[in-house]
């Protein structure tokens, strides 16, 4: 019997927003849930990927209105990381502690945080409430990416 293997991905209807913050990701969901009268609340398990032999997190909230079929992810764009290098110059063996910065949305480094907006319908009925972000005072700017021109859109995939 011939086997047939279908390579089919569903792609989800979302709004994609860019968050310019310099606030930690708990302060800015509290904001975000009191301000869009939402409940953004930590996921017990952070977003996780391992590059080049370093564990990076993103520490990601969620909230499911069941109402409205909707699904809010809040999601730090970046992750600091510190490795520590052995060099061999001056004493035997020294070591330095070198940071590097990851981004979960490579081509959007300035970007803070994300706030992802899954939906069932076309036709977001929360339009009105994201114009809410621009009233709080810690969001320096805000605006809506273009998912079909990212390259790194797998990695907005939490489920």
């Amino acid at each position: 019997m011939q086997r047939h293997n279908l390579n089919f991905t569903l792609e989800e209807e979302f709004l994609l927003i860019a968050i310019h913050s310099n606030i930690e990701a708990h302060t800015l969901a509290f904001l975000i849930n009191k301000f869009l009268n939402i409940s953004l609340k930590r996921k017990r398990h952070d977003l996780d990927f391992i590059k080049r032999d370093t564990h990076i997190t993103y520490p990601i909230f969620e909230y499911i209105d069941t109402n409205s079929e909707t699904i809010y992810y809040l999601i730090a764009n970046k992750c600091k990381t510190q490795t520590e290098k052995v060099t061999s110059a001056g004493s035997l063996f020294a070591s330095e502690t070198e940071e590097k910065t990851h981004y979960l949305v490579p081509e959007y480094k300035q970007t803070d945080f994300l706030l992802k907006v899954v939906f069932d319908d076309c036709v977001i009925s929360d339009q009105k409430a994201l114009a809410e972000l621009s009233r709080i005072p810690k969001i320096s700017t805000y605006y809506e990416i273009d998912q079909n021109k990212l390259k790194s859109k797998q990695n907005l995939n939490f489920d």
